[in-house]
């Protein structure tokens, strides 16, 4: 009986020991496992090998480039239309291109 009831108590200290603990903060998810809950949901209903194609191509895929900025759109527009100035021209030029109003 004395043992059976040690028995009980080690088991009992033991399971306490590695419960897991009930206050734990939530963890913020990684860009990759954000990009693989989308993936999963967006290759609902396939199977087999077209799910596997899928969920590579999904994970793979590169994120879009950003849009160029109003500012970005005007320096390619000047650039490309002080091609072949040099110089102190040309930084005039620029000068004048990128500071007039839109």
């Amino acid at each position: 009986m004395k043992k059976m009831l040690m028995s009980c108590a080690l088991l009992a200290f033991t399971g306490a020991a590695f419960a897991a603990p009930e206050a734990a903060a939530p963890v913020a998810k990684s860009a990759q496992q954000n990009k693989m809950v989308t993936c999963n949901a967006d290759a609902s209903g396939k199977k087999g090998d077209e799910r596997k194609a899928f969920m590579k191509e999904c994970l793979s895929a590169k994120p879009a480039a950003p849009a160029a900025t109003p500012q970005q759109n005007k320096m390619k527009t000047c650039n490309a239309e002080a091609a072949g100035k040099k110089g102190d021209e040309r930084k005039a030029f620029m000068k004048t291109c990128l500071s007039a109003p839109k």
